[in-house]
C-alpha cells in the first residue's frame, strides 16, 4: 500500500449502506481521491455569497471544504451580496479576483436556480479557478475576449457530498469540489468540458452613430458611487482633456477628478473619477451620487466628446 504525506492511500472504498452514512462515505471517497493528489502548497479558496452572517450557511460551506482538505486556506470576500443579485456578485468577483495570487479557487454562490436544471460549473481563466452555478455569475470574469476560459460541467458526483441537498449546493457540491481542487485534483477529472455558459449583457460599451458612447451603471457601492462600464479604452485622458462629458438621468457631468478630495475649481456637484476596479465612477464628495442622480443599476450613461454630433 503506497503512502503519501505519512498516510496510506486507500485503494478500495466502502459502499454506502444507509442514507445516514451516505454523507460520511462520500466525504471519505473525496478525501481519498484528493489525498492521492495532494500538493506541497495549498491555494487560497475564496467565498462570495448572498448567505449573510446570521444563519449557519457560511459555516456549513467552510466545514464541507475543511472536511475534504483540513489544510485549506479560506478567505471571505463577502456574504452580503443582496439576495439573488447575480449581477452584483458578478461585478464583485471581477473587481476582487485580480487581488489574489495565481491558482486561487473562487467559490461564488448566488443561486436562485438551486435544485433546478441549471448546471454546476468550474472555469479556469485568469490563472485561477471559479466554481459555482451556471447562471451568469461568472460572466464578467469571462468577458474579456483576449482571455481564454476553459469550462467544465461538474457532473462527477464522486466529488460531491452525499446526499446532495436540492436547496444547498453551496455546501454539497461547490464546497467539496473546491476542497478537492485545493488538494490537487485537476479540473479535467471533475467534469466534462463544455463551450457555453450563461452570460449577462457584456461589459463593453456601445458606440453610437453620432460618435457618442453608450455605457451603463453596473454597480452602486455602499458610498453611493455609481460604477459604470466605461474604461480608459472608451475614455482616454486626451478625450477628458478635450472636454468630454457624461450624461445620466438628464444631468450632465463635466468634472473629472483624480481623487475624491481634489479641488478642481469646477461647480459640478458630481464628478467622474477612476475607481480601483478600473472603471469610471460617478461620485460626489462626502455624499451619495446615486441619491443626487436618482440612479440605479442599468441606467444609461452617455459619453459625449467635442467631436460627436
Amino acid at each position: 500500500m503506497k503512502k503519501q504525506a505519512g498516510r496510506p492511500v486507500k485503494k478500495q472504498l466502502r459502499k454506502t449502506r444507509t442514507r445516514e452514512t451516505g454523507s460520511k462515505e462520500s466525504i471519505s471517497r473525496v478525501l481519498d481521491l484528493a489525498g492521492a493528489r495532494s500538493t506541497t502548497s495549498t491555494p487560497v479558496i475564496t467565498l462570495l455569497t448572498d448567505f449573510g452572517a446570521s444563519d449557519y450557511f457560511v459555516g456549513a460551506v467552510k466545514g464541507a471544504i475543511l472536511t475534504v482538505n483540513p489544510k485549506a486556506l479560506i478567505v471571505d470576500i463577502t456574504h452580503e451580496v443582496p439576495p439573488q443579485d447575480i449581477e452584483s456578485a458578478a461585478f464583485t468577483l471581477l473587481a476582487v479576483c485580480s487581488s489574489f495570487p495565481p491558482g486561487t479557487i473562487h467559490v461564488a454562490v448566488v443561486d436562485p436556480g438551486v435544485g433546478s436544471a441549471r448546471r454546476s460549473i468550474l472555469i479556469r481563466t485568469r490563472g485561477q479557478l471559479f466554481v459555482g452555478p451556471d447562471n451568469g455569475i461568472f460572466s464578467y470574469v469571462c468577458d474579456d475576449p483576449a482571455l481564454t476560459a476553459e469550462v467544465f460541467h461538474l457532473d462527477k458526483a464522486t466529488y460531491f457530498r452525499q446526499p446532495v441537498s436540492p436547496t444547498f449546493n453551496g455546501r454539497d457540491v461547490f464546497a467539496p469540489v473546491a476542497g478537492a481542487l485545493s488538494a490537487g485534483v485537476k479540473p479535467e477529472e471533475m467534469g466534462t468540458a463544455i463551450t457555453d455558459i450563461v452570460r449577462l449583457p457584456s461589459l463593453k460599451p456601445q458606440a453610437s452613430l453620432n460618435g457618442d458612447v453608450r455605457a451603463r451603471v453596473i454597480h452602486l457601492d455602499r458610498f453611493g458611487n455609481c460604477v459604470t462600464n466605461i474604461t480608459p479604452a472608451e475614455l482616454p485622458a486626451e478625450l477628458i482633456a478635450s472636454g468630454a462629458k457624461l450624461r445620466i438621468n438628464g444631468k450632465t457631468v463635466r468634472s473629472f477628478r483624480r481623487f475624491f478630495a481634489e479641488e478642481t475649481g469646477g461647480r459640478d456637484v458630481v464628478f467622474g473619477i477612476w475607481g480601483s476596479a478600473g472603471f469610471l465612477e460617478i461620485a460626489t464628495a462626502n455624499g451619495s451620487a446615486a441619491k443626487l442622480l436618482n440612479a440605479k443599476r442599468g441606467d444609461p450613461v452617455i459619453v459625449s466628446t467635442p467631436g460627436s454630433k
